[in-house]
């Protein structure tokens, strides 16, 4: 049995549409139209036990209103969906001690309290054992580094440091589902690579469900073997991460690096990408990259070539904007 079930998850928002000045307020008194948005749209998938989900899509896609929806916070238009066999929405007590949503942008931590402070009352909330809670937020602080930062007020932490209790306090329960939506948001670099390197560690040791929200790809790459691709509320790719590039790139990048300076027209081979008087590089239609490589090596004194895939960020972020300029305007609802 999945972990995750959702079967044609569908949410709708009708927003009112107010014309301007006085008459258009009168107007509204007897007469409204609306606005209506699908912020999902018959949205299916399952996840099993253990897998680490990335949950991409450009702002507006639907992302966090889906995790919403997994976590109860939002009940939907139509459609089902199960989450450890409960239904989200009905907010039973049972699913509320097995799942966690932690939200980059939305602090979970008591703000004037210490972070230790904090922790101890979700503990009470939870009806955690104090030996059990001793236990795993010895581990967690180990591991994430902040075991000195305990008796620190929540505000005085720096970003990274506030992160890392926020992931503390999502995991003291021992969740067996983890969303999280945005978690490295505005971190830096040092700080982004030790939050994914301990929910790697955290996931295989404990095998829970996680789905990421991310903008970061380096976030995905590293962390996630299969992805959920959703646009304008609708998924269009759920699959490994590597099937990205084979199945919405049609192109490669041909790098060159010449012997001697060979400045010319390298128009006829592809599209240039970048050029210097001793090095070329070409997108180059997949297709045809066996052919090109072929005539280059006999049209140019070549003595370096490297054929690379474009990267997937770039993929994603040009299969999004193709979309956007095919999506029809949606038509306002009355």
């Amino acid at each position: 049995m999945a972990t995750i079930e959702a079967r044609d998850l569908t949410k709708v928002y009708r927003t009112y549409r107010k014309e301007s000045g006085l008459r258009g307020a009168i107007k509204g008194l007897f007469y409204r139209r609306y606005d209506e948005t699908r912020a999902a749209d018959r949205v299916t998938f399952q996840i099993d036990e253990g897998e680490f989900v990335g949950f991409l899509g450009p702002n507006g896609a639907g992302k966090t209103t889906v995790l919403k929806m997994l976590s109860g916070l939002l009940n939907p238009t139509s459609g089902d969906a199960r989450v450890l066999g409960f239904v989200p929405w009905e907010r039973r007590n049972e699913m509320k001690r097995q799942f966690s949503l932690l939200m980059g942008q939305k602090n979970a931590l008591w703000w004037d309290l210490p972070a230790q402070e904090s922790l101890e009352l979700n503990r009470a909330i939870y009806g955690i054992d104090r030996d059990r809670f001793k236990k795993v937020v010895d581990g967690l602080s180990e591991l994430l580094e902040v075991g000195d930062k305990m008796n620190v007020m929540v505000r005085e932490l720096s970003l990274g440091e506030r992160m890392k209790m926020e992931l503390i306090s999502a995991l003291i329960h021992e969740p067996r589902v983890l969303f999280l939506d945005e978690p490295t948001i505005g971190l830096d670099v040092v700080s982004q690579k030790r939050v994914r390197e301990f929910l790697r560690v955290y996931n295989e040791e404990h095998r829970i469900v996680t789905m990421l929200t991310s903008h970061y790809m380096q976030d995905i790459q590293e962390l996630c073997d299969r992805v959920i691709i959703i646009d304008h509320g609708k998924i269009f790719f759920d699959g490994a991460l590597d099937r990205i590039i084979d199945q919405f790139s049609a192109t490669k990048v041909v790098s060159l690096t010449f012997a001697e300076e060979a400045v010319r027209d390298f128009s006829a081979f592809g599209e240039v990408v970048a050029q210097t008087p001793v090095s070329v590089q070409l997108k180059v239609p997949r297709a045809k990259v066996t052919e090109t490589c072929r005539r280059l090596l006999e049209a140019c004194n070549v003595s370096d070539i490297n054929v690379q895939e474009i990267p997937i960020e770039e993929v994603i972020r040009q299969l999004f904007g193709e979309r956007a300029a095919r999506e029809p305007a949606i038509p306002a609802a009355v």
